[in-house]
C-alpha cells in the first residue's frame, strides 16, 4: 500500500503500484488502521444480519409482531442488500470507493438509531430496510478496496482476515443479541442491539475519512440507471413471493410474480449485452471465466445454508430445548470459536492450498452436520450444551475455512477497473442466498411447526433443516472444483 494512498487526499487510480506489495509485517501504522477500519465496517454490516436472531422472542413479545413480521426483520435487511449490492459496487468504481463507503456508513448509523427508537414493528421493519440499503453501498467497497490494494500472498493473508471477520460476524451477532437482550440495559430490552452501532459507525466515519485510500477507475462514466432499475426489479420479484408465499398458502399471484421476475432478469441480461461497450452495470465478460462464475455459485450456496441454518438453529435452541437467550448465545460462542480456528488456518495458509482448503472445510462441515443431526434426533429434549460442543465447534471450524479463500480465489483474476462490480456481484450472491435461505425456512421449518412453540415440533423441523443444509454443503463442495487447483504464485 503506497504511503500517498493513505493520506487525506483522494488518489484516483486504476492500476495498483508496479512495485511488490509489502508483506503485512512491514505495513505502517496508517495501513494497519485502514485495514482495521475496513474490517470493522464489514463486521458491523454482517453482525446486523444475525443480531436479531436471539432477540426475536423478546422483539415479538414487546412489539406484538406476528410470525410474518418476525421473518421480515431478517429478510427486510438482507433483501435490500441483495437488491443494491451490484449498483453499490459500480457506484464505488465510478465515484470513489471511500466516498461511497462513508455515505453508506452515515445512512447505516442513522438507520440503526431509528431501529433502536422504533415503537412498533412497522417502523422497525422500515428502519431495517434502510439499514440494508446502506449496507449495500458499504459492503462492495470493502472487498474492492482490499482487492486493488494487496497482491499475491499478502492479499491471501488479508482475505484470510476478511474471512475470519465474516466468520466472527455470523456468530457474534446472535451472541450480542442474546447477551444484550438478557442484560436488559436501562430497561431497554432488545434495543441496545441496534444502538451499539451508533458509536461504531461514528468511529468508521472519522477513521475511514483519514486513513482509507480512495480509488476509482480513470473515467467516471454515467451510471447505467436502466440496468440498476431492472436488476432491482428482478431480484424483488423473485425474492418477495418466496418470502410471502407460505403466509398466503401460495396463491396464483406468487407464481405470477416469480414468472415476472424471471422475465425481468432476461430483459436485464439483454440490456447488459447491448451496454457492454457503454459503461454497463455488469461487465458480462466477468462470467466467462469459470473461476468467478463457479465461485459466485458456491457463494450463493454458502448464503443459502447460512440463512437457513442460523435462523432455525436459534429457534430450535430456545423452543426445542428450552434454552434462555443467554444459553443460546453460548451455543453460538462455541460455533464462533470453531469458525475463528478455521479462519485462522485459512489466513496462515496464504493461499498455498488453493481450492483444497475451502473444499476440505465444506467436507468437515458436512460430516459434522450429519453427526449433529443424529445427536439431535437421539437426544430429543435432553440434549445439553456440553453434549453438543464437539459437532457444533466442528461445524464452525469447517465454515471458517471457506469464506476468505472462496473470496480470494473467485476474485483473483478480476481486472482492477471492474473490482467494484465484481465485488458487488460476489457479495450479492451470499446476501441473496441468505434472503432465499431465510425464505426457505417457511417451507422446511415453519411449515412443520406452524409457528407453534411446541418443543417436539421444533425439534422435528430442525432435523429436516439439517438434511437441506447437508445437501447445500455437498453442492457447494462440487462447485468449488471451478476454483483453481493451484494459486498464481505456485504456478509461477
Amino acid at each position: 500500500m503506497s504511503s500517498s494512498a493513505l493520506g487525506n487526499e483522494p488518489q484516483h487510480t486504476t492500476q495498483p503500484p508496479t512495485h511488490p506489495t509489502p508483506g503485512l509485517p512491514k505495513m505502517g501504522p496508517a495501513a494497519w488502521i485502514a485495514l482495521l477500519v475496513l474490517l470493522g465496517a464489514e463486521l458491523m454490516d454482517m453482525i446486523d444480519q444475525s443480531v436479531v436472531l436471539t432477540a426475536l422472542p423478546a422483539i415479538q413479545e414487546s412489539t406484538g409482531a406476528g410470525p410474518d413480521t418476525v421473518q421480515w426483520l431478517t429478510t427486510g435487511y438482507s433483501l435490500p442488500i441483495a437488491v443494491g449490492l451490484i449498483t453499490g459496487g459500480r457506484l464505488g468504481d465510478l465515484y470513489g470507493r471511500r466516498r461511497i463507503l462513508l455515505i453508506g456508513t452515515v445512512v447505516f448509523t442513522t438507520a440503526s438509531l431509528l431501529c433502536g427508537l422504533a415503537a412498533g414493528p412497522g417502523v422497525l421493519i422500515g428502519a431495517r430496510g434502510l439499514q440494508g440499503a446502506a449496507a449495500a453501498l458499504m459492503i462492495p467497497q470493502i472487498l474492492a478496496t482490499l482487492h486493488v490494494t494487496f497482491e499475491g500472498q499478502n492479499r491471501s493473508k488479508v482475505f484470510g482476515l476478511y474471512g475470519a471477520v465474516m466468520s466472527l460476524a455470523n456468530v457474534l451477532g446472535p451472541v450480542l443479541g442474546g447477551l444484550l437482550t438478557e442484560a436488559d440495559l436501562s430497561g431497554l430490552s432488545w434495543r441496545p442491539i441496534f444502538l451499539v452501532n451508533v458509536p461504531v459507525g461514528l468511529a468508521v466515519l472519522l477513521l475511514g475519512r483519514k486513513f482509507i485510500p480512495e480509488s476509482t477507475v480513470k473515467k467516471a462514466d454515467r451510471p447505467d440507471l436502466t440496468g440498476m432499475a431492472l436488476s432491482a426489479l428482478a431480484i424483488v420479484l423473485i425474492v418477495f413471493p418466496l418470502s410471502e408465499g407460505h403466509l398466503h398458502h401460495w396463491p396464483l399471484w406468487c407464481f405470477a410474480l416469480l414468472a415476472a421476475g424471471l422475465l425481468a432478469l432476461g430483459v436485464f441480461l439483454r440490456h447488459q449485452r447491448r451496454k457492454q461497450d457503454n459503461a454497463p452495470l455488469v461487465p458480462l465478460p466477468l462470467f466467462r471465466g469459470r473461476q468467478f462464475s463457479g465461485g459466485m455459485a458456491a457463494q450463493l450456496m454458502h448464503g443459502l445454508l447460512c440463512g437457513l441454518f442460523f435462523m432455525t438453529w436459534t429457534l430450535y435452541l430456545q423452543r426445542g430445548l428450552g434454552m434462555s437467550p443467554f444459553h443460546a448465545a453460548l451455543a453460538f460462542v462455541l460455533l464462533s470459536l470453531g469458525e475463528l480456528a478455521g479462519a485462522t488456518i485459512a489466513a496462515k495458509s496464504a493461499g498455498r492450498f488453493a481450492r483444497r482448503l475451502p473444499q476440505t472445510g465444506a467436507l468437515i462441515t458436512l460430516a459434522s452436520t450429519a453427526a449433529y443431526g443424529l445427536q439431535v434426533d437421539a437426544g430429543q429434549g435432553d440434549l445439553t450444551l456440553l453434549a453438543m460442543t464437539a459437532p457444533v465447534v466442528l461445524i464452525g471450524f469447517g465454515l471458517g475455512m471457506v469464506g476468505g479463500p472462496l473470496a480470494d480465489l473467485s476474485l483473483a483474476r478480476i481486472p482492477h477497473e471492474d473490482a467494484g462490480a465484481a465485488s458487488g456481484l460476489f457479495n450479492t450472491a451470499i446476501h441473496l442466498g441468505i434472503a432465499l435461505g431465510t425464505a426457505l425456512t417457511a417451507l422446511v421449518f415453519s411449515a412443520t411447526t406452524g409457528g407453534s412453540p411446541d418443543a417436539g415440533l421444533n425439534r422435528d423441523a430442525f432435523i429436516s433443516v439439517l438434511w437441506w443444509v447437508g445437501s447445500l454443503l455437498a453442492l457447494m463442495w462440487t462447485l468449488m472444483f471451478c476454483l483453481p487447483k493451484r494459486t498464481k504464485s505456485q504456478t509461477g
